[in-house]
Order: C-alpha cells, then structure tokens, then sequence
C-alpha cells in the first residue's frame, strides 16, 4: 500500500476459536492467562485462535503465514464464518459479521468475500465457463449476465479459449486460475485465499504468484492470503502476519519483518531468507550530510562545510533543489588555490543515484568500480533524500564480518 490513508476492510477483534465439548470453562482459562497446553491437558480442548486482533486494509494482499498448527487456515475461516468464533468479532468495514443471521452471512458470502481453496473445488461435470460463473449461478444471475462476467474474468486469468473444456482436461496451474477467475467472476470486495497455490508444482506455483500480482495491479481487490512459505509471503504480501499456537507473532511489511523481528520465533523464521532482494534503500539510507548548492555555494565555503562535519565530500543540488552529484575535498582545495569562484569544475555528475524502493540486490552493481555512497534520491523531483554507504550494502549482500567487508570494500574501490 502506497497510500497515506488506509482504508479498513477487516478489523478482527479479540478473536479466539476453541474445538471441544468445555469451550465455556476453556475460555475463561485462557481468559486468565493459562498456556495452550494446560488447557488442552484439563478440558480436552484445542486452542485454535488465542485472543487475535489485527486490521486488513483496503486493496492490500495481507499474507498470515505459519507453520502447520499455527491457527492461519482456523482464522481464514473465521473472516467468513466458515469456523465459528468463540470468542470476539469480526467487522467488514463496519458491520459485524458474527452477529449476522443465516441469510445475512449468505448475502456477505455470496456478495462480499469470495474464498479460493488450495484443492480448486472445481465441478468435474462443468465446463469451465460454467464452474467461474457457479457463483453468480447461486445468486441468482441469468444465464447471460453470469456467462459474460465469467468470460471476462476467465480472460483476465489468461484461460481465453478454454471456455468449454473440463477440469479433467486443464492441467493443475489451470484449474487454479478456474478457482481464481470464479473468485473474480463474483466481484466481491474480499477474496480469501487458502494455501491457494501450496498444491502447485514450484514452477507452476511461481507462475501463478506472478499471475495473481498481475491481476491484483489491474483489479486492486483487498486479499487474505494463507501460506506456510515465508519466501510465498514475501513475494506476494504487502503486509505478513505470522503466527505460531494460534498467537500473532508479528505483524508488519517484509522488510519490518527482515529488519526487526519481534521475537525469537519470527527471527529464526527469516534467518535464512535471501535479504538482498527485500531490503530497500529507504530502510538503509542514513541523513544526508549538509548540501552546497551549485550556483550559490563557493569553494571556501565548500571547504568550511566539509570541515565542520568531518567530511571528505558533500553533495551538490541546483537551484531547484536537484541532486547533481558530489564535490570532494580534494578538488575543492584546488579550486580555492586556483582562485575559482564557483564548483563546477569540481562537480562529479557521473554518480550512481536509486530511489527508496530499489533492493540491496538492484543496487550493488552500481557500486563497482568508485568509491562514492549511493544517493537516493525522489521519483518526481529528483529531491535527495539521503545516502546508501557501500559498506551497510556489501554487509547486506554478505553477511560477512567485519574484516572481511573492509576488505571487499577495499578491493570495489581499488578498481
């Protein structure tokens, strides 16, 4: 999510889910604190969910990943009631969905949520034009109306053409864009999605993560999605919740996740994830130093800059407040010898400079061969925002320690 207001679709509040026969006397334990285990041991009863509470945000893909007994596919169902809570509540926008009746939770089922499962639930005896439109055909739709919603959305999934095949006929990549084009075909506000591609081949199940952030730039639908594969949920997710005995472990972007896990847990979850394709220069850059500006600033006040901060160089912008490039001590010194005035001679415009978003992965290659800091500067203005150091990204990139990083950086500026 890019936007500075965010929308609630989902609000989950004190949510807890308990199986067994003493689900009364197992609430009030857990009430008062009792592990998961205790409960278990004296009342036969499982813990599904313990006390969840998280908000969903208008046209993100909100990832909840765990492994399996971690409480993901319990709490999907709950969003739509498929799992009754025992505890808590569940808001679409502002409506209470654990209050609502039987026809009440249909019309939400039918017209609000749409649920994708990780076995497709395709009927084998319909043609796949007629399995998207299944939805709209419970509601009530026409023929008509249903089969050319179902075809635009059978479109969008990239299955034009195989309209009137079966599900026997389409590989399994296949009848999952069948599960997603229904989905899609009932335009509901919500789509659900449990372990939607776990059931996939790797190449396939790449495929279609691609696929789905395609569709998802083009339809912006707010997405739950359920996975036990934390590269998965790094891929797709906007925001990840992970969880372990029923219990949010952490909630934030994947980068939040990488950078600062909240517990030991979580820590050892992402330990061995490849960090150079998450984390951004904007979690990496540091305060840009004092900037001179080109047609304002002289030598002699380059030199004083410089010196106040411990510098050896500093970063130029023009009027317009562009970045440019650098100066450095050296250069400046012979200016001010020569009696220049102004800086340009000393300008290195010839400087790598990225934005926020690129990866530690983007931006390494862009460090070889010169021994400047990266500029991260504004997508629309150019605006430095400040400065990547080449050692935080070979840190990064390596993970090595610090003799060896010395050395590596040693060697990028020998080049």
């Amino acid at each position: 999510m890019t936007d500075n207001i965010k929308n609630v679709k989902l609000r989950v509040e004190d949510l807890s889910v308990i199986f067994g026969k003493r689900k009364k006397e197992a609430l009030e334990m857990l009430d008062k604190g009792v592990s998961k285990s205790e409960i278990l041991a004296k009342t036969k009863c499982t813990v599904g969910i313990s006390k969840a509470s998280f908000e969903v945000y208008e046209g993100e893909i909100f990832v909840v990943m765990g492994l399996s007994g971690s409480g993901k596919s319990t709490l999907i169902r709950c969003l739509n009631r498929l799992n009754e809570p025992t505890a808590g509540k569940v808001f679409f926008k502002d409506k209470d969905i654990t209050r609502e009746g039987n026809n009440e939770l249909l019309n939400t089922r039918r017209y609000e949520m749409s649920m994708v499962f990780q076995k497709f639930g395709l009927l084998p005896h319909k043609t796949i034009l007629e399995n998207a439109a299944f939805g709209l055909e419970l509601r009530g739709e026409v023929k008509e109306d249903r089969e050319k919603k179902a075809l635009q959305a059978l479109e969008t999934v990239g299955l034009e053409g195989y309209e009137y095949h079966y599900p026997s006929e389409m590989s399994g990549g296949m009848q999952q864009r069948v599960g997603l084009a229904r989905a899609l075909a009932n335009d509901t506000e919500v789509l659900l999605m449990d372990e939607a591609f776990s059931a996939l081949d790797p190449l396939i199940k790449s495929d279609m993560q691609d696929e789905l952030l395609q569709i998802q730039e083009k339809v912006h639908k707010t997405i739950v999605f359920i996975t036990h594969d934390l590269d998965e949920a790094i891929k797709l997710g906007d925001r990840i919740m992970i969880m372990k005995d029923g219990i949010i472990e952490q909630i934030g972007t994947p980068e939040e996740i990488l950078t600062n896990p909240a517990s030991e847990y979580v820590e050892a979850f992402v330990e061995k994830v490849d960090r150079k394709t998450i984390i951004t220069a904007e979690s990496l850059m540091f305060t840009k130093p004092s900037l001179l500006r080109i047609k304002k600033d002289g030598p002699m006040r380059a030199i004083r800059k410089m010196r106040a901060q411990s510098v050896q160089f500093l970063p130029v912008e023009d009027e317009h407040r562009t970045f440019l490039g650098y100066v450095w001590l050296n250069d400046v010194l012979d200016l001010a010898e020569n009696k220049d005035e102004t800086l340009e001679k000393a300008l290195k415009s010839e400087v790598p400079s990225v934005y926020t978003d690129y990866t530690v992965e983007e931006m390494l290659p862009l460090i070889s061969g010169n021994n400047y800091p990266l500029a991260v500067v504004d997508k629309d203005d150019g605006r430095l925002l400040g400065l990547v150091s080449q050692t935080s990204l070979i840190i990064e990139a390596t993970r090595y320690g610090d003799a060896e990083v010395k050395s590596m950086i040693k060697k990028a500026n020998a080049i």
